[in-house]
Parts: structure tokens; sequence; C-alpha cells
């Protein structure tokens, strides 16, 4: 699992004061208000002065960037905030670290695939899992299903609901 989460990308300075439009890679970007450090691909620590909402986008005010010129140096840039900044609640993941995750059946053993996409859809989050042979199912994360998620230990353990794998 990785220390620093990409979380989005630089695309547009905004203003004359150093701002920065970050199209956030999250449901709710306001999530992206709460860290007061950012950080590149580099390691770069940006700080943050100031953030907020605006049009669906996060406009951060880093220290150190208060004008448009300096500010450009940073367009196009992946951010990326540390995993220890944010406390998860029991049970949830970052998605990131479910992609790969091999899928297997909690009573057979047997094998299903590995996760290669995540997708929410309201009521609870799908889980696309792909097989060797390039076979795709989607697994619903509901209790019912999902019994273990050990993403450290690269498995998600299931109890299939009945006909889930039925052709």
């Amino acid at each position: 699992m990785k220390q620093y989460i990409d979380t989005g990308k630089i695309v547009a300075t905004f203003g004359v004061r150093g701002e920065l439009k970050v199209d956030a890679w999250s449901d709710a970007p306001e999530v992206l208000l709460d860290f007061d450090n950012l950080y590149l691909h580099d390691g770069t620590c940006l700080r943050v002065k100031s953030a907020r909402v605006h049009k669906g986008q996060v406009l951060f005010h880093f220290e150190g960037y208060d004008t448009v010129e300096r500010a450009q140096s940073l367009l196009r840039q992946v951010v990326y905030f540390d995993r220890d900044d944010v406390e998860l609640p029991e049970g949830s993941y970052f998605v990131q670290d479910l992609m790969g995750l091999a899928v297997v059946d909690v009573d057979t053993g047997e094998n299903y695939g590995r996760i290669t996409e995540v997708r929410q859809t309201g009521a609870n989050d799908v889980y696309f899992v792909k097989n060797d042979e390039g076979r795709e199912v989607l697994i619903p994360a509901i209790a019912q299903v999902v019994v273990e998620t050990d993403p450290a230990g690269g498995v998600m353990k299931i109890r299939p609901l009945e006909g889930l794998f039925d052709l």
C-alpha cells in the first residue's frame, strides 16, 4: 500500500494571487478542504494557505505560491495526500488499496479473479472482478457478500450470493 495517495490534478491557475484549480479525484471534492498539506510526486510538500470548492473543483492557495507566474510552475502536476493524515471509518478502504486484490471464496477457496475497478452506485459500491480468462463479474460491496478485506495480504474473501457466477 502506497503511503501517498493521488487525489487530483492541478489543471489551471485562478485569479492573479496564485490560486490553483485542482480536479479532485473524488466524488466529494469537499474532502480535500481538510488537508493542511498536499504533496507532489517528488515529495515536495505544499502547505495549504486556503482551500475552497468552486464549480466542482477545489481552489488551493499554497504557501510560497503568491503570484500567477509562481503558481504556473505547478500546472499539470498530480497532488497526493499522506494516508496518515486520514482516519478512515472501520471497514472503509481507499479504492487504490482495493485495486488488484485477489477475490476468493471464503468457503471453498476458489479464486474468482482480481478487482480491476470500483464504482460507486449510490446504494453500495460495486467491485469489477476479472479472472485470468478475461471474464468479468460484478460483486456488490455488501456485508452479505464481502466477508473479509485484507489489503495488506492482497485478498478479499467473499461468500457469493446464489447465481452470482452463473453464466
